[in-house]
């Protein structure tokens, strides 16, 4: 009798901690998805306090929702997409992403850097993730026109094509609404005040929400 308890009681122990186990687990893979912002100045919220920056109003937006995703902010004021891509790997590594949202190659085109080899960068950062089964979004951007006509043409294509090509999901221009209104525009003309950063969130929330809606 009192062996016949104790099995019962063992069995009962072993389910329930099988359960806890499970849920543990469960937790913890949910707990793991993680979205990061590669970026530059723009997304690292030069000029501003960081709780200000469009990538925090982010994190703060997902945890109101309750979302299973957290943010890891990669982005590096001054960075081009040469720089972008010797650190790619690590850190697709590093963190193991679900979703990278590149926001590189204004300072390729504010620079006058070659574009065929920006493409060629975004291409590989774009196959590096595909390799991980990251899923990848673009935030295209726009230089002003005294570059030429030609080159910031060419320039603002790039995005497109890369998009059609891997049929992301792509934000046309990051800085819409932002980028010429002296209001929202620090001194040095180029880099959103923290008044913008509502804005910026505005413009790629939408198309990074159907990413959302379609991973769960």
């Amino acid at each position: 009798m009192r062996s016949r308890l104790f099995d019962s009681f063992k069995s009962l122990f072993i389910t329930w901690v099988s359960v806890i186990v499970f849920a543990l687990v469960a937790s913890t893979a949910q707990a793991a998805q993680t979205i990061v912002i590669f970026g530059d100045s723009l997304s690292a919220a030069y000029g501003i306090q960081p709780n200000t920056g469009w990538v925090a109003l982010l994190e703060s937006k997902l945890k109101q929702q309750n979302s299973a995703y957290k943010v890891i902010n990669a982005s590096i004021s001054g960075e081009t997409t040469s720089g972008g891509l010797t650190r790619f790997a690590q850190m697709l590594k590093m963190h193991q992403p679900e979703i990278v949202v590149i926001e590189l190659g204004a300072n390729d085109g504010l620079r006058g850097l070659s574009l065929s080899d920006m493409q060629r960068n975004l291409n590989s950062m774009i196959k590096l993730a595909k390799a991980k089964n990251a899923t990848v979004m673009l935030l295209g951007m726009r230089i002003p026109p005294n570059y030429g006509i030609q080159y910031t043409q060419k320039f603002y294509a790039i995005y497109d094509n890369l998009a059609k090509q891997y049929k992301l999901n792509l934000v046309p221009f990051f800085l819409d609404g932002v980028a010429g209104n002296r209001a929202l525009v620090q001194d040095d003309g180029l880099h959103p005040t923290a008044a913008a950063q509502p804005k910026l969130l505005e413009n790629v929330w939408p198309k990074l929400e159907s990413l959302l809606k379609k991973a769960n």
